[in-house]
Order: C-alpha cells, then structure tokens, then sequence
C-alpha cells in the first residue's frame, strides 16, 4: 500500500545512473510477442514473455536498452535485465544479509509443491545455508573426480553406449542403410538417468526400466510442475484432486513413479553406495527425501539440456564436430585431465551454455531498498520487494555483449571460436561470465556433476558417431529448462 501513491502516478521506482525504462502492462498493436507475465495461454512460452519486456529497446541508446521493468499497482514491481554487468552484481550479492537479494521463489512453487519446501533449490536464508553445507561434498570437484568415482560413471556410460551401438549396428545390417533418423534426446535423457541413480546415488536399476518407465513419468512430473505453477494458484496438490481426468490420473500415476525413484536413491545410503559415502550427515532419510527428489529432476533436467544443445549445435556444424572428433578419438579414458586437454571440446562446451543455457533466467527478489554497483562504477537502486529476473537467455545473445565487435562473430550464433578470440584478447573467466551455471553463492551444486556426465556423453557420441542435423533452424523450447525443440533430431551413422 505503500508504494500505491507512486503507483499511481507512474513514478519510476528505481534510482540511479542505469535506471530502467517501463513496459506496458497491455499494449495494442505494438506487434510485440505476448503480455509480460504469464497465463495460461503463454506459460509454456517464456522466453517470448522475456522478449516482450524488450521489445523495440535496441532503439534506445540508454539504459533502458538492457534493463526494463514492470510496475503494476497494488503488486511488487518486477525489473528484467539482459545487463551482464548487473546480473553479476545481483548473483553476487545473492543471500540473506539485509540488503542483499535472495533466490525469488515464485517461479518455483509447483517445483515445492512436487519436492518439498525444504530444498536447497527452493530454500531461503538459515534452510538454504544448512541444505548447501550438506550437499558440498558429495557434488564438490575433488569427490566426483577421484579416480575410483569417475570410472565408475565411465565404466556405466561405457557399458551404455556399447550397447547402443550393437543395437544400432543390428539395425543398420538389417536395414541396409547407412544412417539412421532419430531423436537424441530420449537415449541421452536415460542415459544421465543411469548415471545419476546408479553412479551418483548407488542405486540399480536397468537401462530399460529407466528408458520405459522412469524418464517419460519424469518428463511428464516436470511438464506438471511448469503448468501447475502457473495455474494453480489455490496450491492444491496434487493427491487432493479426484481422478476425473486422464491427466490428473496419468499425473498421479507419474508421481507414484518418482517416489520409487526416490526409495532406491535412498535405499544405496544405508549400504554407503555412490556418492552416500562422502555424505557426512545423521541426518534421517525423511528430512533428506525433498532434495534428493530435486537432484534427480533437476539435475536430469540441466544435464539433458546441456549434451542436447551441444550435440544439436554440433550436428548443425560439421567443421566444429570432426574437430572435436580430432580431439577424442583416441581418447580411451574420460579422465578429467583428458578433457581438460581437449582445448576445442571446451570452448564448444562453453559455447553451448552461452549461446543456449539451460537455465534461461535466475529469479531474485530485493530483501531491501538495495543498491548495486557494477564493475564499471554504474549504480542502481532496487526497491524492497522487487522480483527480479536475470535474463541470461537475452544477455548472451546480445550483440552489445558477445557480438562481432566484441568477440569477432555475431552473437546468435555457435562459433566456438569466439572463445579463441577472447583468449588471445588476454579475457579472463571473470570477465566472460556466460552464466551457464548461476553465478555467486547461489551458483549451480551440480556444476561439477554436469560437466562430468557431459564431457563423458558428448565427448563419445562424437567419436563413435557422425551426425547432421536433419532441420537446418535451431529452434527453442522452454519449460523448467531449454532444450533443442526437435529433440535434437540428426541422421546417425556409424564413424
């Protein structure tokens, strides 16, 4: 009620030297993608809801060219920046003190509703703190890359893909063709499943109970999740409706799933298998149950995402594809230190998370009449109660940030040798953020863990495998995270 008589008016509520400019609420005819907020109409669009905050704001010239917002009386104002240097002095000043901004959980709640509301994805402040100590050894760099742990998720992805190929093989004699047309996502999905329950978690299950039943009931739960956030507004879960509808009986059906999923994750603690023996806690598996449900939708969820686009962007790119292919094929172990060498497998590693992130935006939400300085000295005050949306999607597409007169080659497109350029620039990591992972204390716990499970699938599919995309366009969709809409279609043929 405070801020109503500003409201009113059509005061800007920010202050500062990089001040953003207003959207409209509804504007008519300006030919612009959607309204900027979701509905049931547009939810399962929302990178046009992002482009909607800026369109027609590469004609401004001033700050309101990167940063925009919206403020409707009687709600919080919401503020959307594609501005690298302000979506790094957000991530950084990311956490509970006063005055620094803390993970805005609105664009979560159908995630809490399905998990938990004690995750460290949903948590804020003392409950985030505690489930982010936890979770540090198991998913740290030196426990997932000890040599012993590393092959173990080797020798799974080895003994997967092998199989796979005898399969495809059989198929391809039988057929008398040369390649085969087929969607990558579903095996690569069932793949990082494997790895996960199996290898991360302990568990043991087989790569067919999770390529039939698990993935496509997870597929749906998260497809769930992304509707029920915006829809249901009541928070009614999900066991409270009747089954009148086959959704809402397939939905439960799909839930029943999960919880099993969860069991046998959980079940491996107790004998100290995978990743359970670095967990230093007495903690009982009930308090432990949420987050491991968020780790196995979320972590399949960013790790699906990242190999798709990569392998999508590759198959669109045979000159980049047989460079890796000169990379890894003679690579017989995946070891860490072996992809570290493998300069051009990074950089198009990079490239991917850059040019198409999973995480296409990191909410925030002001905590107090905050200010924020970027590396360059610019200022910016952000009002109490602020939502805050960090459009990475935009920002790393931007011409202004990543394009030709910056890194050699134009922004919206894959061209790992944008990564060669900005070394010989002398460009340090802090100075290229992509933000494929987060940024600041809030910064991805599975980092390590996806670029594990990634450098390990892409790195061989690329040596046992050529691939060309079968749609030249390389479109988008989005939900919890972005994946390549065709399902990375490719015609597949044996190296």
């Amino acid at each position: 009620m405070l801020r109503m008589p500003r409201q009113l008016c059509r005061l800007n509520p920010f202050d500062g030297d990089c001040i953003p400019k207003p959207v409209r609420l509804f504007h008519p005819g300006s030919g612009r993608p959607t309204v900027p907020f979701p509905t049931p109409w547009n939810f399962s669009e929302p990178i046009r809801i992002l482009e909607t905050y800026f369109w027609g704001a590469d004609e401004d010239q001033g700050p309101g060219r990167h940063n925009r917002y919206l403020d409707f009386p009687g709600f919080a104002p919401v503020l959307v920046t594609r501005d690298p240097g302000i979506i790094r002095a957000i991530t950084t000043n990311t956490g509970d003190k006063q005055g620094q901004f803390d993970r805005d959980t609105l664009p979560s709640t159908g995630i809490a509703r399905a998990t938990g509301k004690d995750t460290l994805l949903f948590g804020n402040g003392p409950i985030w703190r505690r489930q982010r100590k936890l979770a540090a050894s198991p998913f740290g760099k030196t426990s997932l890359f000890q040599p012993e742990m590393f092959h173990e998720f080797e020798d799974t992805f080895r003994q997967t893909i092998l199989a796979r190929l005898e399969a495809l093989r059989n198929h391809l004699a039988q057929s008398g063709e040369s390649s085969i047309r087929i969607e990558l996502e579903p095996e690569i999905k069932t793949v990082m499943l494997e790895m996960l329950v199996n290898n991360f978690f302990g568990a043991e299950l087989t790569y067919d109970e999770l390529r039939n039943r698990h993935v496509p009931a997870l597929e749906r739960v998260i497809d769930h999740i992304v509707r029920d956030t915006v829809i249901n507004r009541l928070g009614i879960p999900l066991q409270w409706l009747p089954s009148y509808s086959e959704r809402v009986s397939q939905s439960k059906k799909d839930y029943a799933a999960f919880e099993e999923l969860t069991d046998v994750s959980l079940a491996a603690r107790h004998e100290q298998k995978g990743l359970w023996k670095q967990f230093k806690s007495d903690a009982p598996d009930k308090a432990l149950r949420s987050n491991v449900k968020v780790f196995l939708a979320g972590a399949l969820e960013a790790t699906t995402s990242y190999a798709t686009w990569a392998l999508s962007h590759l198959a669109r790119n045979q000159k980049a594809q047989e460079q890796v292919y000169d990379e890894v094929k003679d690579v017989e172990e995946y070891t860490p230190e072996e992809l570290d060498h493998a300069n051009y497998f990074n950089y198009c590693l990079n490239e991917t998370l850059r040019l198409t992130p999973s995480l296409y935006f990191l909410p925030r939400r002001a905590s107090a009449d905050t200010w924020i300085e970027t590396s360059d000295g610019r200022r910016l005050k952000i009002p109490f109660g602020t939502h805050v949306l960090l459009d990475v999607w935009h920002a790393n597409r931007h011409e202004d940030h990543w394009g030709v007169d910056v890194t050699g080659f134009p922004a919206d497109e894959f061209a790992p040798d944008r990564w060669i350029n900005l070394a010989a620039q002398g460009r340090g990591s802090k100075d290229t953020l992509h933000f494929g992972f987060g940024h600041g204390p809030r910064v991805c716990p599975g980092k390590h863990l996806g670029q594990l499970e990634v450098g390990l699938v892409v790195g061989a599919i690329v040596k046992k495998f050529k691939f060309r995309a079968v749609h030249a366009e390389n479109k988008v969709r989005a939900g919890v995270s972005t994946k390549p809409a065709d399902g990375t279609l490719v015609d597949l043929e044996l190296r």
